[in-house]
């Protein structure tokens, strides 16, 4: 017995003396700050005051919303309320295309297939993935039905139409097949709830998820395994996303600060926090560029930060909602952003 526990401790020390090295090594890497890269560069400010309007309000929901993901087309909004419905908005028309009741209110996530559009899928507290076919009306039933984690669902993004992601609060992420609902994959080394997962936009067989164990992993479909962990957040990881080339993603944490990092130099880039700013960021997402890096705010404001810039001088606010911006993102054509709040609205910017 005395012998596995001097294992132990060698073990321990070794653990030390290599994470010691990491250390070192990516500190020798981060010899300058984003901002001093860039200015040898001459580069354009993000254009001060921005020409970014309020285009729609999309009312129509009882309760809080707590999700929305754009449609591939950059027309279709599908937002999830603790009212118990989802929505489908046409969100040129602001009308509402397709109404779902869920059995479930405590929706926390909805996500909208990005090939044919025919998918939406959401879950929340039922511990339930519930995926329902838009084409076919009334949506009034889930197509399928997917169970296997043993906490909430706090998001989901689908990989195509056959393949979705899901995270959990069991501390697991999973790769389903939809149509006979099994387990593909599970990815399981985090050590907290798994709050957000973000698939790659360049490699679909490669995703990033955030943690509130504060490290935010990338994971390796084919080999099933973490090949990244990235760490720099002193508290939970509440949301992540890809950057556009698919070379870095963001991160936005109850630390009041967005992180930016690189896959090429398994590192952090870039931060973006303020002295003034006290509060959790709830969702972030990146520009068609990346030059803009949006982040959703408890304090019911949403913040710009240019990628490029000083990491403490926000590139432009957005009028605030009248309560927590719980979710945002970008069309993929990039020519819109949409905010939703727990003031039970979503509002479109461009």
């Amino acid at each position: 017995m005395s012998d596995i526990f001097e294992r132990i401790d060698k073990a321990k020390v070794e653990v030390s003396r290599l994470k010691g090295e990491i250390e070192k090594v990516r500190s020798e890497k981060a010899d300058r700050t984003m901002s001093e890269v860039t200015a040898e560069k001459n580069l354009k400010a993000v254009k001060k005051p921005p020409v970014v309007r309020l285009r729609r309000t999309l009312k129509g929901h009882f309760g809080k919303v707590y999700a929305m993901n754009w449609s591939f087309d950059s027309q279709s909004i599908v937002s999830a309320s603790q009212d118990g419905k989802l929505i489908i908005w046409d969100a040129w028309s602001m009308s509402k295309t397709n109404l779902i009741p869920l059995r479930s209110s405590w929706v926390m996530t909805c996500a909208f297939e990005q090939t044919q559009g025919n998918l939406v899928a959401c879950g929340g507290l039922d511990n339930l993935c519930s995926i329902f076919n838009i084409a076919q009306s009334p949506t009034m039933r889930a197509q399928q039905e997917l169970a296997a984690h043993d906490g909430y669902i706090s998001c989901c993004r689908f990989i195509d139409e056959g393949h979705i992601i899901t995270a959990s609060g069991d501390s697991s992420c999973i790769r389903w097949d939809i149509e006979t609902g099994e387990v593909l994959n599970t990815f399981a080394d985090h050590t907290g709830d798994v709050m957000s997962v973000s698939i790659s936009p360049v490699d679909k067989n490669m995703f990033v998820s955030g943690s509130v164990d504060a490290t935010a992993r990338l994971w390796d479909i084919r080999t099933n395994k973490c090949v990244q962990t990235h760490v720099g957040h002193e508290s939970d990881i509440n949301c992540v996303d890809f950057f556009p080339d698919g070379n870095s993603f963001g991160t936005g944490s109850d630390d009041s600060s967005c992180r930016l990092f690189d896959l090429r130099c398994y590192n952090q880039v870039n931060s973006f926090n303020n002295e003034k700013i006290l509060c959790g960021i709830t969702s972030v997402a990146f520009s068609k560029s990346g030059r803009v890096l949006f982040a959703g705010y408890d304090d019911f404001n949403t913040i710009a930060w240019d990628t490029l810039d000083s990491a403490s001088t926000p590139a432009f606010y957005l009028p605030v909602h009248e309560n927590r911006v719980s979710c945002l993102g970008v069309s993929p054509k990039g020519d819109a952003l949409c905010t939703g709040s727990w003031d039970t609205l979503l509002k479109v910017w461009a």
